[in-house]
């Protein structure tokens, strides 16, 4: 074992570096001076998890994944704000192209992780006939590339065979990389780790992933086609869901908006989940996302405000009027925790400043929270200390005689994109040692959670034609918010594909399944706000046109997908 390597990775990951004229990226990781095996070992693996962050940043991975669909939109706030030359409104109208920036960004961090693991399974793989980590590590590694794959594969279509770093990678699609994803899991799931926690794939990780697989290889093996799900793909479903749930490792979680909180690594409904605790440099910008800037979370804090992005649409809000009727769908736990009780005859109102926290959830109307006179000063206290409540104003934007009062419509006319325009969701917890906001954020992002895996199992159940059985998964779901019991959803009667959509966007809403479920059950090529495209191409985002160029030396290589 040498003490000293480089790990060496192309941008795009396209070709082998003996045939590349792409520039080369180079992390110089030298272990000199004696270092023991094992710290080799675990400064091998610690590179290929270090940019997840990053691709779940809210403008990356959630941006492609949501405002692409009929849950999120982000249009030009106030004319201005967010247009980022119309990056965001191409996405929610699916009019994308291969020079879009946050689809180029997201390819390029995931083959940059997909070559880290190849790096790593190649130092570890001669260590692991004798060393038990080593053995653990490289089944790790292994299932970590399958997963990269595995997203490759959904966003644009292919994945990317490579086991030595100095060979040029065999692009496979469709069926040969559902295969290729399929073996990769199935090989390491009796070797990969069971007590790591939720930041590092486990036992229980692969089952979950091998479940979604499953699940949606029907879409993965011909993207552009009418989804035909094999019975034999469901009973896979089913029986990782099983080995998932009879494991006993994971509950699900009494207080829904727990699984999102700063403290949610040891929440036992989480099982994959990219790790943000602060000293691993989280970030908190999915909290602030789509907050509004003149919402001012944390009392310590007076810096640190939202940013008025995304809202949702109001066809994802219709959802739950249609499901709850005359009955406010903040019935529903996973819709709404109110944190803060605003007495409606006496405002402004006085707040502890320990206990100060913002509502959760689907954040609707008049927002209510901590004055200060200008972002960035002080916040008005009390005779006693205490922190001054009232009705919000854009004192940041240039009327501050506005009201923060976020209305249901929002679209991408003048009038539909103001600083207030559109319901907002805070799903995440705002970190409550955030400075600014956008930073120091701790919230483990989701991956796959144990929710997840009752739902995956009651579709499959549901594909088979056993609806009474996806009803009793989808309830068993449901029942299990009882922490705030008045709000413990209601059990269902009946269980329809189309109800299972439905739940689904319930449970899962702004996690970065939307646009994957949305082409699963025939959603996508729909109408909703502000979009009409109906083209089944805009399935798959295209291949970043500085990787087709980069490619372009091995004629044939890398070829575009349909449609751009």
């Amino acid at each position: 074992m040498k003490n000293k390597f480089k790990i060496a990775f192309l941008a795009t990951i396209l070709l082998g570096f003996s045939c590349s004229k792409l520039k080369e990226q180079i992390l110089d990781e030298s272990f000199s001076g004696g270092k023991l095996q094992s710290d080799i070992i675990k400064g091998t693996v610690a590179p290929t998890y270090a940019l997840l962050p990053d691709f779940f940043l809210h403008t990356r991975y959630f941006a492609l994944q949501e405002i692409s669909t009929d849950e999120a939109i982000l249009p030009y706030r106030g004319g201005t704000d967010w247009g980022d030359n119309g990056i965001y409104i191409d996405l929610h109208r699916h009019l994308m192209t291969p020079s879009h920036v946050r689809i180029t960004e997201a390819w390029n961090t995931l083959t940059t992780l997909i070559s880290r693991t190849v790096t790593a399974i190649n130092v570890l793989t001669p260590l692991a006939g004798t060393d038990a980590n080593a053995k653990v590590y490289l089944a790790e590694m292994r299932a970590l590339r399958a997963y990269y794959n595995m997203v490759l594969l959904d966003m644009y279509g292919l994945s990317f065979v490579k086991d030595d770093p100095n060979e040029v990678s065999k692009i496979i699609r469709k069926t040969e990389a559902v295969e290729y994803i399929r073996t990769e899991l199935e090989a390491v799931q009796n070797d990969v780790g069971t007590t790591t926690g939720p930041g590092r794939i486990t036992q229980g990780a692969v089952w979950g992933l091998l479940a979604r697989l499953h699940l949606n290889a029907a879409v993965w093996r011909d993207p552009y086609a009418t989804a035909s799900f094999k019975p034999e793909d469901m009973d896979k479903v089913i029986s990782y869901a099983d080995k998932v749930i009879n494991s006993g490792k994971y509950q699900l979680s009494p207080e829904y908006f727990a699984i999102f909180d700063d403290e949610n690594h040891d929440n036992k409904e989480l099982i994959f989940a990219v790790d943000q605790r602060p000293d691993l440099n989280g970030h908190n910008r999915m909290a602030y996302f789509s907050l509004s800037g003149d919402m001012f979370p944390l009392p310590a804090f007076p810096a640190a405000n939202g940013t008025d992005g995304p809202a949702i649409t109001p066809d994802y809000y219709a959802t739950w009027t249609q499901a709850y009727g005359s009955v406010d769908p903040s019935r529903d736990a996973r819709f709404l925790k109110r944190n803060l009780n605003v007495p409606t005859d006496s405002l402004p109102f006085y707040v502890d400043g320990t206990t100060y926290r913002i509502d959760r959830g689907v954040l609707r109307g008049q927002m209510f929270g901590l004055i200060t006179p200008k972002a960035g000063q002080p916040f008005e206290r009390g005779a006693n200390g205490t922190y001054k409540v009232g009705k919000l104003y854009n004192i940041t934007r240039a009327d501050k005689t506005k009201l923060v009062n976020h209305t249901l419509q929002i679209d991408f006319t003048s009038a539909g994109s103001g600083y207030s325009t559109g319901y907002r969701v805070e799903k995440y917890e705002f970190s409550k040692l955030s400075d600014s906001g956008r930073n120091k954020g701790q919230a483990d992002i989701i991956i796959v959670r144990y929710a997840d895996i009752y739902m995956m199992r009651a579709e499959a159940k549901m594909r088979k034609g056993d609806a009474a059985g996806a009803l009793s998964d989808v309830n068993t779901v449901r029942a299990s918010r009882t922490a705030r019991a008045s709000q413990t959803p209601p059990a269902l009667t009946s269980m329809t594909v189309d109800l299972l959509y439905r739940e689904r966007g319930f449970e899962f809403y702004w996690e970065c399944q939307r646009r994957t479920d949305m082409i699963r059950f025939g959603k996508y090529e729909g109408t909703w706000t502000e979009k009409t495209d109906n083209d089944v191409k805009k399935r798959l985002f295209p291949i970043p046109q500085s990787a087709v160029d980069g490619a372009s030396a091995n004629k044939g290589y890398l070829v575009q997908n349909d449609g751009y």
